[in-house]
């Protein structure tokens, strides 16, 4: 059973009982939410909503509604207060709050309601206790208004976010508008002038980055521990990583109102990938669809080279969980408003107005995306091929005008006009015309009306978040039984698509004919359709999507936090430190890929070089330095590069260089020798060698590295997805052919695979390399401090085993064999070590060991020098750690059987910074 921590702030954390599944968990949160309604007082019909695609021209829903949806329940809640826990504070952050202020004076300020769909999505919600933060739409430069209106605010739960003209024109109207939404939804970059765009792109990115910075500024002025923080839209991408920087803990979600375009459009963005990691940041990311969460995960797999899993996006150990969360409308206002008697006044009106026709009907945003024109192309298209329906049907269309000011909304505006003018030329007639074209929006009750007395929908966007029109169309329709003709491209269209008649809006003939099949459907087939369409209406409403949300949240966060309790904890480094300046004899294990190198982006330009060409990060040459001039700590760079690569890097310092996962062992004043097993067989590399390089053919940016002990084919550069099919695909060779009867281990790392003979690794070599450390300083003074860090593959994490205190080896040192420069094979006859500490079990861990033959022999200097077998003993004779003296430390990956976990190399540069500041150089 896990019990979040109770808050002072927040008492609605508290959580009896963690379902053991995620649908379980599901289920019982859906259950929670009908027994909370029931027990809240009935709502009378609210016939004020601005439907989602703002078509309404006006609202009256109440202030009251917006500020005080609780007030309401405050006296019936009285004695159910100790009943159950305190609402949880969820703060919406939005670009625009759900209110417009205008200012009137001096210290007032009018108020308008700009009520739209997330709005009355979340007043529906009861079970938080909701406060809204974002923009007013109005500029306030002085402290007086801005304090008249943060009060006039506050009566409404919201609180404003102050941004100044400059950063309004360049962050909303440039970055947001010119920027991003086109590019949303597959329009694109500016192409007009690319010299200009690239001028301004910087300083358009730069005040977005501004921007997000000050709503989160206004977030953490309000926040409270306990709190949900809901980021809304592609205004505010970058504002999960600045919530989290200031706070780690904080609870963050972010939602996507519109498409997210595959990988292949976002990758034209040149912010593209720091605006993926910001939106990283939120513990829970959000879509309308399922395949727009699918092109999200595979951004973030092919720009930033990170780990998609089924939950979401694997980042270093952390995981962000990616869902989709369709969003629905308040169904029972437009159902409850159909019995209103305005309502039905104007459908009475519609319906003797439009008798004897078919109503057709179109409610969209005047907007390059809604498809408008080409709607009205089908509709022309219609008419031709089918004469007898000429004066039998009508189409309605609502073009609510945006943008006025905008030359390529002018251009459409004039283009759809000119349109339905000859269309109405060539098939009007004195008395009627076949399309009636509004450019205003309608108030809710006309819109009710219109809604029921239409026979058919057409929904034609080119692409479209979601297009809740289509909801607000059926859940008018329960006696007219109308057809929905939907576009494939809206998101609707994955949640009433069984329903409607899917379109391509760009084949007219296709849309022309659906017209025809809609209009001669058979009513049993109206039925059934619309009855699929009405129970999912009616069922996922808005408040229902935002309840699922922040309860979706709540579970992200607990089960991450069930994986951190797994995950290593950060290295304390004071502590580390401070033990090593207290020991007598040091011992640093280092790794060198990502550990002692420089951060790079997977999939950068420069990246790949600098992988493919391994270089010390510049920052720890002095330290290095001066570490491994201090007599009393021994250093050893322990790497699965071979000794080329190691030469080139460290062969200026005082220091033992193991390559090769520990097979060749060498003092940098000093040759190589070799630490492989006596009876180490090779045979087997020329015939992996040939399957890696079939497959290095076949895989672009590809690579493999033939090392002297093992073979890695590396895929890390190429396409994310066809690599990983390769990989299965070059498994399958390997087990079927060349590796089928060999004594071998296949190593898969994050996106490489390592074949290597049984028993190779890190940990297996370790104690050799410590014997021939010891016998080569002499050391007498026992090991008391161990620091061991590296981004070890899981199949080399044994290295961290080796020094756990908790499994002493207590067997006395072996007694060195004597060096021989005899070719000849010696069997070595060393004895088995066994734990006797009481209380320790031989099926604990132990400690891998292979014997091996290090011997001296008179060959070029090509070749590494060898010596006659060490003692596997006596390395770990001389270890005398205490716990708190062993520090294991992985890098940048949390599932580890390390002790501890650093973050970045850049971490790693600072610990041993702060080493060499207690070392003492060699006198």
């Amino acid at each position: 059973m896990f019990q979040s921590k109770r808050t002072p702030a927040n008492t609605y954390n508290y959580v009896p009982l963690t379902p053991r599944s995620r649908l379980e968990r599901l289920l019982r949160e859906r259950e929670l939410r009908k027994s909370f309604k029931n027990t809240l007082p009935t709502d009378e019909a609210r016939d004020g909503n601005k439907e989602g695609e703002q078509c309404c021209s006006d609202s009256s829903i109440s202030e009251n509604e917006i500020s005080g949806v609780h007030k309401e329940e405050e006296a019936t809640e009285t004695n159910k207060q100790d009943e159950r826990p305190n609402k949880q504070r969820l703060l919406v952050v939005a670009n625009r709050l759900p209110v417009s202020a205008v200012r009137d004076g001096v210290e007032s300020y009018q108020l308008e309601i700009s009520v739209g769909g997330l709005v009355s999505a979340l007043l529906g919600v009861k079970e938080f206790d909701t406060r809204w933060i974002g923009w007013a739409g109005v500029n306030v430069p002085d402290d007086v208004g801005r304090r008249a209106l943060t009060k006039a605010l506050a009566e409404m739960r919201c609180i404003p976010v102050f941004l100044d003209e400059e950063i309004v024109n360049q962050y909303y109207n440039g970055y947001c508008n010119n920027i991003l939404w086109p590019l949303f939804h597959y329009l694109g970059l500016p192409q007009e002038d690319r010299l200009a765009t690239t001028r301004t792109f910087q300083s358009q990115f730069d005040a977005y980055k501004e921007a997000n910075q000050i709503f989160a500024d206004v977030v953490h002025q309000h926040y409270e521990e306990g709190d949900v923080v809901w980021c809304h839209d592609y205004h505010l991408m970058f504002l999960p990583k600045c919530l989290k920087e200031r706070n780690d803990k904080m609870k963050v979600g972010w939602f996507l109102h519109t498409p997210f375009p595959s990988s292949e459009i976002h990758r034209t963005l040149p912010s593209r990938s720091e605006l993926l990691r910001s939106v990283l940041a939120a513990d829970l990311v959000g879509f309308h669809t399922y395949d727009y969460a699918r092109h999200f995960v595979s951004a973030c797999t092919r720009i930033l080279g990170l780990e998609g899993t089924p939950d979401g996006v694997e980042d270093r150990g952390k995981l962000t969980r990616v869902a989709a969360f369709p969003i629905g409308i308040d169904s029972e206002r437009f159902i409850q408003a159909l019995e209103l008697p305005e309502v039905q006044e104007h459908m009475k009106e519609l319906k003797e107005r439009f008798a004897g026709r078919k109503v057709m009907l179109g409610v969209d945003r005047l907007d390059m995306i809604k498809g408008i024109p080409q709607k009205i192309l089908a509709f022309e298209k219609f008419l031709e091929e089918n004469s007898h329906w000429r004066n039998k049907v009508v189409l309605l269309q609502i073009a609510v005008p945006t943008r006025k000011d905008v030359p390529e909304y002018q251009k459409l505006a004039s283009q759809v006009h000119e349109i339905v003018g000859r269309i109405n030329g060539r098939f009007g007639t004195l008395t009627a015309v076949p399309i009636h074209h509004l450019d205003r929006s309608l108030d809710f009750h006309e819109l009710c009306a219109l809604y029921a007395v239409t026979d058919v929908a057409l929904v034609t966007s080119l692409r479209d978040g979601m297009n809740l029109v289509s909801y607000e169309f059926v859940a008018c329709q329960a006696s007219k039984k109308g057809v929905l003709i939907l576009s494939e491209f809206a998101g609707a269209a994955q949640s009433l698509g069984a329903g409607a008649i899917l379109v391509n809006p760009w084949n007219i003939t296709e849309v022309a004919a659906s017209i025809g099949y809609a209009l001669d459907m058979p009513a049993d087939e109206r039925e059934k359709r619309h009855q699929f369409n009405f129970k999912h209406v009616k069922t996922h409403t808005s408040q229902e999507w935002a309840a699922t949300f922040v309860s979706e949240l709540n579970d992200t966060i607990v089960e991450a936090q069930l994986r951190t309790r797994q995950d290593p904890p950060l290295l304390p480094n004071k502590v580390a430190v401070d033990c090593y300046s207290k020991s007598n004899n040091r011992l640093i294990i280092l790794g060198f890929n990502a550990t002692l190198t420089e951060p790079v982006d997977s999939l950068g330009r420069a990246g790949q070089i600098r992988e493919l060409e391994l270089k010390l990060h510049p920052n720890l040459k002095e330290t290095l330095k001066k570490l491994s001039d201090d007599p009393q700590t021994t250093i050893v760079l322990l790497s699965g590069s071979n000794r080329a690569v190691l030469d080139k890097n460290f062969s200026e310092f005082n220091m033992w260089l193991a390559a090769e996962n520990g097979m060749f062992l060498r003092l940098t004043s000093s040759e190589w020798m070799t630490t492989m097993p006596e009876n180490l067989c090779m045979d087997w590399v020329d015939s992996v060698k040939h399957v890696f390089e079939y497959f290095t053919e076949r895989t672009p940016r590809s690579h493999f590295e033939l090392r002297e002990t093992s073979i890695v084919w590396n895929y890390k550069y190429a396409d994310v997805e066809f690599g990983r099919i390769q990989a299965r695909d070059l498994l399958q060779h390997l087990w079927t052919g060349p590796i089928s009867n060999a004594s071998l281990d296949v190593v898969q790392g994050g996106r490489s695979v390592e074949v290597r003979t049984v028993g190779v690794s890190k940990g297996a070599a370790i104690d050799r390399i410590l014997g021939e450390i010891v016998h080569n300083k002499g050391m007498k003074a026992p090991i008391d401090y161990v620091l061991c860090i590296g981004h070890f593959l899981a199949k080399d994490e044994d290295v961290y085993k080796f020094f756990e205190p908790e499994l002493p080896c207590e067997s006395p040192p072996v007694p060195r064999a004597m060096l021989c420069k005899s070719n000849s094979y010696r069997p070595s006859s060393v004895q088995k070590l066994t734990a006797n500490r009481a209380g320790i079990k031989t099926a604990h861990y132990k400690k891998q060991r292979s014997l091996s033959n290090i011997e001296k022999r008179e060959i070029d200097q090509s070749r590494p020098t060898y010596r006659d077998k060490i003692s596997q003993h006596e390395g770990s004779s001389v270890l005398d750690l205490k716990g708190d003296n062993y520090f294991s430390c992985v890098v940048g990956r949390k599932r580890s059987s390390a002790r501890y976990l650093l973050k970045t190399s850049d971490d790693v540069v600072n610990l041993l910074s702060d080493l060499a500041k207690h070392s003492s150089p060699t006198t």
